[in-house]
């Protein structure tokens, strides 16, 4: 079962002064989504710089995996163990990605893709797999990744559900 993420988020009342606008569960959680996990969308913005202005919702559709052109996004993501998700996933996961994704469907893991964007991946619970095309690195509670538009995939091998917060923030294609 996908654990709910709690979000505050600040902004202004009509003088100024710092207030909080938004405190609960945020309004956009695909479960189970895109091959075996939950996504939960946390804040987006359209451009760089972010605006601050105005207390609007800013995630008040499903996304698409990459940020608008120029923005960025924070989500929470809840992996299922490989042994749930399993290679019957695959089809499911290719479905889910979008078009602008170089998916390797003979990889040696279902989840491989490659996005257009800078991400900072940090691992919230429980522990993960990065796979690249040469090697994989174990992450645990606490540790950082930072991808950088490569081709990868996230491995979770233990029994329970892993959470990862990402920002990815959109990028140059190589």
């Amino acid at each position: 079962m996908s654990q709910q993420n709690r979000r505050v988020v600040t902004g202004h009342d009509s003088a100024g002064k710092s207030i909080f606008v938004m405190d609960g569960v945020p309004p956009v959680v695909t479960s189970p989504g895109r091959g075996g996990v939950t996504v939960t969308e946390v804040w987006r913005s359209e451009q760089t710089p972010a605006s601050n202005a105005g207390n609007a919702e800013a995630t008040v559709n499903p996304q698409p995996l990459h940020p608008p052109e120029g923005g960025h996004v924070c989500r929470v993501v809840e992996y299922q163990p490989d042994s749930i998700r399993g290679q019957s996933d695959r089809a499911a996961h290719f479905a889910a990605m979008q078009a602008t994704d170089a998916v390797d469907k003979s990889a040696r893991h279902f989840g491989f893709h490659k996005t257009r964007t800078l991400d900072y991946a940090i691992v919230l619970d429980g522990e993960i797999y990065a796979m690249m095309d040469e090697g994989e690195c174990l992450l645990k509670a606490g540790d950082v990744l930072v991808q950088r538009g490569t081709n990868h995939a996230w491995s979770n091998r233990t029994e329970k559900p892993v959470r990862v917060a990402f920002v990815l923030i959109d990028a140059e294609p190589l």
